[in-house]
């Protein structure tokens, strides 16, 4: 009578076993990245025009099973060639490179998505959680977030110019990326 019983259940956890899981291909034409900057008298934003971003997830749930990212700081764009070519001085010679890589998602008890990953940047590798939105539309996905940081936990000196002008450490990157399931 027991194994009767036991029946529903095993198909139950079978039946939950099963999880759909796929890659999203990220159309960067529709996605952005940017860094937002507040320096002494304006504030500035830089777009990230160039990334390799690979994701993986649940398509049932829309949670993240992997979220990796990775650039080069020449194509981080602030609309400013000069202020450009600092930002590279700054970050030190040849070609510096940033990465993103996901290790653990989870819903808070207010029901909000938040992604905790390692944040590298020169070879400095700081661990950062932010929330983030996802958006289920066919099988398109749309992934929205906001992540704070401080540019001083990476080794980076603060920014000076001039003796009075100083880019604040603190900095919000701010993330819209859209892709197609496959």
């Amino acid at each position: 009578m027991k194994l009767i019983q036991a029946i529903p259940l095993l198909f139950l956890a079978l039946a939950s076993a099963h999880v759909s899981a796929a890659t999203l291909e990220v159309n960067q034409e529709k996605s952005r990245i940017h860094v937002d900057a507040k320096a002494t008298g304006h504030n500035f934003t830089g777009t990230l025009e160039k990334y390799t971003a690979t994701v993986e997830g649940n398509t049932t749930t829309i949670a993240p099973d992997a979220f990796n990212l990775a650039w080069s700081f020449k194509d981080l764009n602030t609309d400013d060639k000069k202020r450009d070519k600092e930002m590279l001085a700054w970050l030190g010679s040849g070609n510096p490179k940033g990465k993103f890589d996901f290790t653990k998602s989870w819903v808070d008890k207010k029901g909000i998505n938040h992604a905790m990953g390692n944040l590298t940047i020169k070879g400095v590798s700081k661990s950062i959680s932010f929330p983030y939105t996802t958006k289920k539309e066919g099988d398109w996905v749309t992934i929205d977030g906001t992540a704070k940081m401080n540019y001083e936990d990476f080794g980076l000196p603060i920014i000076r110019a001039m003796a009075v002008m100083t880019v604040d450490p603190k900095l919000t990157v701010r993330f819209h990326i859209v892709g197609q399931i496959k």
